[in-house]
């Protein structure tokens, strides 16, 4: 390989929304980008939940760099005030934009292994000097070696979901239930997937957006007409606090806060029980293949017919093995992005904008970026990404001026949980900003009337990834 590095492109990992951005920030600073993309077409992370509603509008999920290269194809940006699902993001802005990056953007390729030229972790001897060599396979069972000057990591962690269990490994028995557990919201709109869970008893087991969107799901299937018996078990780590169901009015993203307001509305109408301080151990079966979830305190909750594991997600760093990463020990995000986004020290969920510093490694001139980049932390938003990728592009030219400027505003989320781990089932609750009930229990929240009308007409998701 003796191309000199500032002659070769710039490899982009992942065609979703973090990643098509970077490519167009790299594009105006003059660079070029090769996009790299494991699924059959861009966004594909994303088509997975089309069903699913965001709860950021389109003003706040579109990249300004992508709209300037996609204003030339007539492409105009839909109702900034309105809020896409995951299909519309996917067909009405992800699609277009790589159809305009063309060849740029390659599918069906998934990154093996990223390393510098010659030199594997260990080498130090003119290690900078070297370009980046990035192994792909193909679907067709090619395999490809490509040569870049820097390479941005905007995977994402979609394809690596938490498991159930309490301790962060498969609960014991979990793989083998694998016939009756899914990591993700299930599309109720597919009547193969609506008869598996219509009349049946689900766990959900999580605490976040994704979990407040089944609990609404399964009671909406609830009170249909084919839903007659369907019911939801709300499994919490933690117990039931005033942030429970995240920030309520007082989020400045209102569809986030309508979100957790109808995960209220299910529990409030008996469409799902909650049970707090419960760190799931093992899933077992009945005698009638039902299954029993079993907690680490040797409870035995009763029988359900489906589990709806909604514990965050985690990175897959298996393929950056012979990079030099400097990632904090406990989220698995950049060391120096870690204490702004780490949930055992913020009592709220803002996070300062940041860059390329922030997103930094030892090995020079790689970066994670997007979703990928906050490791395990959560509640990571498009535009969050979108100011990541700015920094970073104008970084690899070379402008450190615009690298280091800020340009980007995050909205409050109104949820508070205090210091501490949110899920520690012996916390006490405050007044609003506490995060769990002292006891484990099984409880019916009480019975307030929900405003209908936000309940009911509020976007029903959150996912925003990379």
């Amino acid at each position: 390989m003796n191309a000199p590095a500032t002659k070769l492109p710039v490899v982009v990992i992942g065609a979703g929304p973090s990643g098509l951005a970077a490519a167009a920030h790299l594009i105006d600073q003059g660079i070029e980008p090769l996009v790299l993309e494991a699924g059959r077409s861009a966004g594909a992370s994303v088509r997975e939940w089309s069903h699913v509603r965001l709860f950021s509008p389109w003003g706040e999920v579109v990249d300004p760099a992508a709209e300037k290269l996609l204003a030339p194809t007539g492409w105009t940006r839909p109702d900034p005030a309105t809020y896409p699902s995951g299909g519309d993001w996917a067909e009405l802005y992800l699609q277009p934009l790589a159809d305009v990056l063309g060849d740029r953007v390659r599918t069906g390729a998934t990154v093996t292994g990223v390393s510098r030229t010659g030199r594997d972790r260990i080498v130090d001897a003119d290690r900078e000097q070297q370009p980046f060599v990035v192994h792909v396979a193909h679907t067709d069972g090619r395999e490809e070696r490509l040569f870049a000057r820097a390479v941005i990591d905007a995977s994402g962690t979609w394809t690596t979901p938490s498991p159930a269990g309490g301790s962060g490994l498969p609960a014991l028995g979990e793989k083998a239930a694998a016939d009756r557990v899914t990591y993700r919201v299930p599309d109720l709109r597919d009547p193969a997937v609506r008869a598996r869970y219509a009349g049946r008893r689900t766990a959900v087991i999580g605490s976040g957006a994704s979990a407040f969107t089944a609990l609404a799901h399964l009671a909406d299937l609830a009170e249909s007409d084919d839903g007659a018996g369907t019911k939801g078990v709300w499994i919490l780590r933690r117990g039931i606090s005033g942030s429970t169901f995240g920030g309520g009015t007082a989020d400045q993203l209102p569809a986030r806060g309508a979100l957790g307001l109808a995960a209220k509305a299910a529990v409030d109408a008996g469409h799902a029980d909650a049970v707090t301080g419960f760190r799931t151990e093992a899933v077992e079966r009945d005698t009638d293949g039902r299954l029993i979830l079993v907690g680490e305190d040797g409870r035995r909750l009763d029988a359900v017919d489906e589990v709806i594991v909604l514990t965050g997600f985690r990175p897959d760093l298996s393929f950056l093995d012979e990079l030099r990463l400097g990632l904090d020990e406990r989220l698995q995000a950049p060391v120096a992005l870690a204490p702004l986004i780490d949930p055992n020290q913020h009592s709220c969920g803002t996070v300062y904008p940041h860059g390329h510093r922030e997103l930094s490694h030892p090995e020079q001139g790689v970066y994670l970026v997007g979703m990928k980049s906050y490791g395990r932390a959560p509640t990571f938003l498009a535009m969050t990404g979108y100011e990541q990728v700015r920094s970073v592009a104008a970084a690899i030219a070379g402008d450190l001026d615009a690298a280091d400027r800020v340009e980007l505003t995050l909205p409050e989320t109104g949820v508070c949980g205090g210091a501490g781990l949110f899920d520690a089932p012996d916390a006490q609750e405050g007044d609003g900003g506490g995060c769990c009930a002292p006891a484990p229990q099984l409880v019916q929240l009480g019975a307030p009337a929900v405003a209908g009308a936000a309940a009911e007409e509020a976007p029903t998701g959150g996912c925003c990834g990379s």
